[in-house]
C-alpha cells in the first residue's frame, strides 16, 4: 500500500527539525508512524536513511541530491510499503572563479592524488553507525559571515565544475574550528582539492566535514562533543583565500548546512 505524507513544517526552535525544504539540496522529513518497538529501516534510493523518534512517532530524515528530479519521490519500509514526498523545483545561482591553473587541468601526479583522496571522502561521506539521534541540528563551526553559495554552478577559469555542496564561512586563517555536534572522526587528510579535512560521524549518515584547515587537530576513531576544538580555519586545497568549507550530509548525500545550523 502506498501513502502519501505531508512534510513537517517544524523548525529549529521547537526541536531539532529545520524547516521544510523539500527541493534538491534539501531535507524531506517523513511521518513514519507511531514509535513502537525497534525504529524501521528505511531507505531512499536505495541506501538507509536516518530515522529518530519525535513526539511518539518515528520520523525519517531523507537528504535530497542536486540531482534529484522534480517530482514524487519515496522511502521504502521493511513490510514493502512506502511513504512518499514531493520534490519542488528550487533555483541556485552562478559562480565564477579563477584559481591556479594546476586546480583546473591536473597533471598525471595530481589525478592520482585526488582519486586516492576521493575513495577516502566517499567512505567518509557514506559511513554507517547505529546510534540514536534526537534531532539534526548543529552548532556553528565558526562565527563569520556565511555564503549562500551551497548549491551555486561553479566555473574556475571559466570552465564548468560541480555545483558548490556546502556553506563557506569567511574567517582568518587560525580561528578556532569546532566540532558542531557530538560524534566520532571518521578520516581526516590533506586531500588535493579540500585541503586539510576533518569527516565527524554524528550517527546513522549524519556527517559533517570541515575543509582547508591550517590545522587538524584530531585523529582517526576520537570521540569529540559539540564544541570541541578540532582544527583551525586555513587556505589549503583549491582556494582563493581562508575561509572554512563547512560540508553537511544525510545518507550520502550534500545537503544545505544552512537548513541545520541552530544560529
Amino acid at each position: 500500500m502506498r501513502f502519501v505524507v505531508a512534510v513537517l513544517f517544524l523548525c529549529l526552535s521547537s526541536v531539532s527539525f529545520p524547516q521544510e525544504s523539500t527541493w534538491p539540496g534539501g531535507i524531506a522529513f517523513v511521518d513514519l508512524g507511531v514509535a513502537e518497538g525497534a525504529a524501521p529501516v528505511v531507505t531512499y534510493g536505495g541506501k538507509r536513511v536516518l530515522v529518530m523518534a519525535d513526539k511518539g512517532h518515528w520520523r525519517a530524515a531523507i537528504g535530497i541530491s542536486l540531482k534529484a528530479p522534480i517530482g514524487s519521490a519515496h522511502v521504502s519500509l521493511p513490510d514493502g510499503s512506502t511513504r512518499s514526498f514531493d520534490v519542488s523545483a528550487h533555483a541556485y545561482q552562478e559562480q565564477r572563479l579563477q584559481v591556479a591553473k594546476s586546480y583546473v587541468s591536473l597533471s598525471e601526479e595530481n589525478l592520482a592524488r585526488y582519486n586516492r583522496a576521493r575513495k577516502i571522502i566517499s567512505a567518509a561521506r557514506n559511513n554507517w553507525r547505529d546510534a540514536a539521534l534526537d534531532g539534526v541540528s548543529l552548532r556553528a563551526p565558526v562565527d563569520g559571515p556565511r555564503s549562500s553559495s551551497f548549491g551555486l554552478r561553479r566555473f574556475f577559469n571559466d570552465e564548468p565544475r560541480s555545483p558548490h555542496s556546502g556553506m563557506d564561512i569567511a574567517v582568518p586563517s587560525g580561528e578556532p574550528v569546532l566540532a558542531s555536534r557530538d560524534g566520532i572522526i571518521t578520516a581526516t587528510g590533506d586531500f588535493y582539492f579540500n585541503g586539510n579535512t576533518i569527516f565527524v560521524d554524528h550517527g546513522q549518515g549524519f556527517v559533517t566535514m570541515y575543509c582547508h584547515l591550517s590545522v587538524i587537530g584530531v585523529s582517526k576513531d576520537q570521540i569529540v562533543s559539540a564544541g570541541d576544538v578540532i582544527g583551525a580555519v586555513g587556505a589549503t586545497g583549491r582556494v582563493t583565500g581562508p575561509h572554512l568549507h563547512f560540508g553537511t550530509y544525510l545518507n550520502g548525500t550534500a545537503v544545505d548546512p544552512a537548513l541545520l545550523l541552530r544560529e
